[in-house]
């Protein structure tokens, strides 16, 4: 069994999960902000029927569809990407972390990738400034 063909069998209940979850997110901010169905699928350029089976939790619906409709309902999208940086780095998703508003959490990440970013880059732009040793010279 080749490696891909696996992690695709060992990542398919990670990933139906953070669907379904993703899709009953959609489906009460949606309905939170008075849209339609109809409405949400016009305006991203969708089906009714593929925006029913994003909200369904649809497996074969497609996470960039997801993350569309999370984007235009202003919805964090912690609950996405977050069990897929678990499940990159070969670590177990705590779903109990999915109960909650993880846009705290999500933030947090943000937060500490740029703050790294910006040391790493810091320490290549600072000048590394050549003194002779002390007591050399002539």
């Amino acid at each position: 069994m080749s490696r891909n063909i696996a992690a695709s069998e060992a990542d398919e209940p990670l990933l139906s999960y953070v669907k379904e979850l993703s899709g009953k997110r959609i489906e009460l901010a949606r309905k939170r902000e008075g849209m339609t169905q109809r409405d949400l699928a016009r305006t991203l350029g969708m089906g009714v029927r593929w925006l029913r089976e994003i909200e369904s939790g649809n497996p074969k619906s497609k996470l960039d569809d997801h993350l569309r409709c999370t984007y235009h309902l202003s919805l964090s999208t912690g609950h996405i990407l977050i069990p897929l940086l678990y499940f990159g780095q070969n670590m177990s998703y705590p779903f109990q972390l999915a109960a909650g508003d993880l846009q705290e959490l999500e933030r947090l990440c943000v937060e500490v990738i740029s703050e790294r970013s910006l040391t790493k880059l810091t320490r290549q732009l600072t000048p590394k400034w050549r003194t002779a040793p002390i007591g050399a010279g002539g």
